[in-house]
């Protein structure tokens, strides 16, 4: 009888890939983490108790089929493990980088409530999917019979890239218009390298070109091309912007140079890693070299503005966020990783105005948690007296964004929206308020994660091509 492969928990103690040392890692913007061996990723794959009620799958916005992944990875049939990980998620080697297992997958394993420690699962998933890229396992999509119909998607983020893999498996026809000069969204130019290196994300737009998808770049909406020009080219339209507004200070002295948004100084930094000559990278404007930074916020994005400084040779780099760091909506495994390179956080600690123009402090006003606020969580309240100065050469916005006014913008009557500006498109099939017209991740749900727009992306696929296949059927009769 063949050896158990699996349920190794017990014997076999959680092990992630090898982080490399934060002074060796701060000299460079490649991915922190070292890639699993083959054996090593067999042994960590077999730890999973293969539970009868999978929570990792449930947990998972794609409800990738996780456990039976992990046992093909763990009987060294990664070929199998690879096409069972694709065949739910577009782009498997991204989410085993960004995704934050540890509130998803992950941190709902059923091993790890027991005590013994999580299976990797994101560790895992990217070792699957490099080693498919390694070994040529990942093919352009063929689809075994081409339509005639056609799709405009406005965004080349996840969600505008996972509808476009998805409509090609179909057949349908893919355009896709973006204001960048690069594909990807934010995973091109918002997410630095040392997350995900940016060979990984044009690796898939190369794909989905040899696949049949045209990209038409540099590309603004209501400015080089009309919203009803794209409808009038196409049979239907997805709405797949993401957001980009961010949200701003009130407080006094504000507006004072040095005081940036997070978006447009990881863009900045990200174009440096494709070679890109950039003014404002040049001008010291958005380059943290030498100076007192503070970074404002406690998500994701701040933790992405504290390590590019870090790595930009900053002298001292600081985070403020206004809760306490059980309260910080940012992944703790993140929160670590910048602790490991130097960046100091300020905990319970919230701006109340701004010295200088360039800026040169920053006035904190320290707080406390009082009463839950409508969201449940606890509603950070200034203490009285709690006043005091923190040095900064460059202050960075990172407070999250919010959606831009699409229909203003862009001149279209009748595209409805919410209170908070997105997109209201209908839960079950992504649907605006447009016949033919659908709309997915941020620009539906507001700031959110890449997984989701993947998900949210991959199911507008598929009403798409049932409203093409109903209107088809109509025509016909």
């Amino acid at each position: 009888m063949a050896k158990q492969p699996m349920l190794k928990f017990v014997k076999t103690s959680r092990e992630t890939p090898e982080k490399r040392d934060a002074t060796v890692r701060t000299q460079d913007y490649n991915e922190i983490y070292r890639e699993y061996a083959s054996q090593k990723a067999a042994e960590q794959a077999s730890r999973c108790s293969q539970c009868g009620v999978p929570y990792c799958q449930s947990h998972c916005p794609l409800h990738n089929n996780i456990p039976d992944w992990l046992r093909l990875t763990a009987e060294g049939r990664l070929q199998e493990a690879y096409e069972l990980s694709q065949a739910t998620n577009s782009f498997p080697e991204i989410c085993g980088r960004i995704c934050p297992q540890d509130r998803l997958c992950e941190g709902n394993c059923v091993i790890e409530n027991s005590g013994h420690g999580t299976v990797t699962i994101g560790s895992i998933e990217k070792y699957i999917t490099d080693t498919a890229w390694d070994n040529g396992w990942v093919k352009p999509v063929k689809p075994a019979v081409e339509r005639t119909e056609s799709v405009g998607i406005i965004g080349a983020g996840p969600g505008g890239m996972a509808a476009a893999d998805m409509l090609r498996r179909a057949g349908i026809q893919v355009t896709i218009y973006d204001r960048y000069d690069r594909a990807g969204g934010l995973m091109t130019y918002g997410i630095p390298g040392f997350k995900l290196e940016k060979d990984v994300v044009m690796d898939r737009v190369k794909q989905l070109e040899a696949s049949g998808v045209q990209f038409v770049l540099n590309c603004n909406v209501g400015v080089d091309i009309s919203f009803d020009a794209i409808r009038g080219k196409h049979d239907s339209v997805l709405i797949a912007t993401g957001v980009y507004k961010t949200r701003d200070l009130t407080d006094e002295g504000a507006d004072a140079a040095g005081i940036v948004n997070a978006i447009d100084y990881l863009t900045v930094s990200n174009r440096l890693s494709f070679g890109d000559d950039v003014a404002a990278f040049s001008d010291g404007s958005l380059n943290a070299e030498g100076k007192a930074v503070v970074v404002i916020g406690g998500g994701d994005t701040a933790m992405d503005c504290v390590r590019t400084a870090i790595r930009q040779g900053a002298t001292s780099v600081k985070c403020l966020y206004r809760r306490d760091r059980a309260n910080m909506p940012g992944s703790q495994r993140e929160t670590q990783n910048a602790e490991e390179e130097g960046v100091e956080f300020v905990w319970m600690a919230a701006p109340k105005g701004f010295t200088g123009s360039p800026v040169t402090s920053v006035t904190v006003q320290k707080m406390r948690l009082g009463a839950p606020d409508a969201s449940g969580r606890q509603a950070p309240e200034p203490i009285e007296g709690g006043i005091y100065e923190e040095k900064a050469d460059l202050v960075i916005k990172a407070l999250g964004f919010e959606p831009e006014d699409l229909p203003k913008l862009w001149g279209v009557d009748g595209l409805e929206t919410t209170r908070w500006g997105t997109i209201k498109a209908q839960y079950a099939n992504h649907a605006t308020s447009l016949p033919g017209v659908y709309a997915v991740g941020d620009i539906v749900r507001g700031a959110s994660l890449v997984v989701w727009a993947i998900r949210d992306g991959r199911e507008a696929a598929d009403s798409i091509v049932k409203y093409l296949n109903e209107t088809a059927q109509v025509a016909a009769q």
